[in-house]
């Protein structure tokens, strides 16, 4: 059994958690300079979420005790850098299940608003300017899913509808689903020249940054859409940049690199490009999620279960 004495830090207060085991003493900490108690005390830490990597990992040198160390996050990469200062045997989990239907909501979103011209409509219904003729559809298109994690696999299902002409799944291993295979990185070459749409839900790490860049965007069709629901640093902005402005391909970004993207950058205004400001995971469906997953995750430590969706141990 875990000790019941210890102390579990939480971007919630404990009373708005419902399910939460008794026993533990929960402190409220979402980021602010003061913490709510030792550090040294802490058994469990839920890494407040949007606060930026400086907040992640400010308490983790001081966290002697801690033992599982939980973002409310799909990606970790804010997290990683403070992993060295913990001892080792630390887990640290993510939030698989908790933005998965959030995000395929949006890459959804992003895909038909680019390929039906709705920003162009927006800014006629500005202008009452009137904006009729023909606009690709996402029927009959082939579709790339660069990143085939819960995530990619939740935009797939909400693909289904859509009579996309075919579907093709990459990520770091070769396995097989219900819906078809998942093939490696290695074969991308081969898989880009027929993509029409090339959606990036992979996470930040060494073997993914930077992964776009200016050879695998000249692999992609003339008139491909690249959309973007990882990481910005996934994707070779200058690389990005140059084909955009060529008028080549399209790109639709919910995640920049720089992010956020700064007054005066030349993405804002480069043709053929939709914006949004990193809410893949940003609705309404994200509390009760994470909520849930809390409590079921701690509910687990406290029975000395293991916890879920263990993503790296330090040691």
């Amino acid at each position: 059994m875990t000790s019941t004495t210890a102390d579990v830090w939480l971007p919630y207060p404990a009373e708005e958690i419902d399910g939460l085991p008794e026993g533990f003493n929960y402190l409220f900490w979402d980021g602010e300079p003061d913490y709510p108690g030792d550090p040294a005390d802490c058994a469990y830490y839920v890494v407040p979420y949007l606060k930026g990597p400086e907040i992640a990992v400010r308490p983790l040198a001081s966290m002697s005790a801690v033992q599982v160390v939980q973002t409310l996050s799909a990606g970790i990469d804010h997290v990683e850098p403070g992993l060295a200062l913990l001892h080792s045997g630390v887990r640290l989990c993510n939030a698989k299940g908790v933005h998965e239907a959030s995000t395929a909501e949006l890459t959804l979103a992003l895909i038909l608003a680019s390929l039906r011209g709705l920003p162009g409509f927006v800014h006629g219904q500005d202008k009452e300017e009137w904006r009729s003729g023909f606009y690709p559809a996402l029927a009959d298109k082939s579709v790339l899913i660069v990143g085939y994690g819960s995530i990619g696999s939740a935009i797939e299902d909400r693909l289904a509808p859509f009579e996309c002409a075919r579907v093709a799944r990459v990520a770091r291993s070769a396995r097989t689903t219900a819906r078809g295979p998942v093939q490696t990185l290695d074969e991308l070459p081969a898989l880009l020249p027929e993509a029409d749409v090339v959606i990036l839900s992979t996470p930040l790490n060494p073997s993914t940054q930077g992964l776009v860049g200016a050879d695998f965007l000249a692999a992609m069709p003339d008139g491909a859409l690249l959309v973007n629901v990882a990481r910005g640093p996934v994707v070779d902005t200058k690389a990005l940049l140059a084909e955009l402005e060529s008028g080549r391909l399209r790109a639709a970004l919910d995640v920049t690199d720089p992010e956020p993207l700064p007054a005066g950058h030349p993405l804002w205004h480069a043709p053929n490009v939709l914006i949004t400001p990193h809410v893949g995971g940003s609705t309404s469906a994200f509390e009760p999620r994470a909520k849930r997953l809390l409590a079921a995750q701690l509910t687990r430590f406290a029975a000395g279960e293991p916890v879920r969706n263990v993503v790296t141990t330090t040691g």
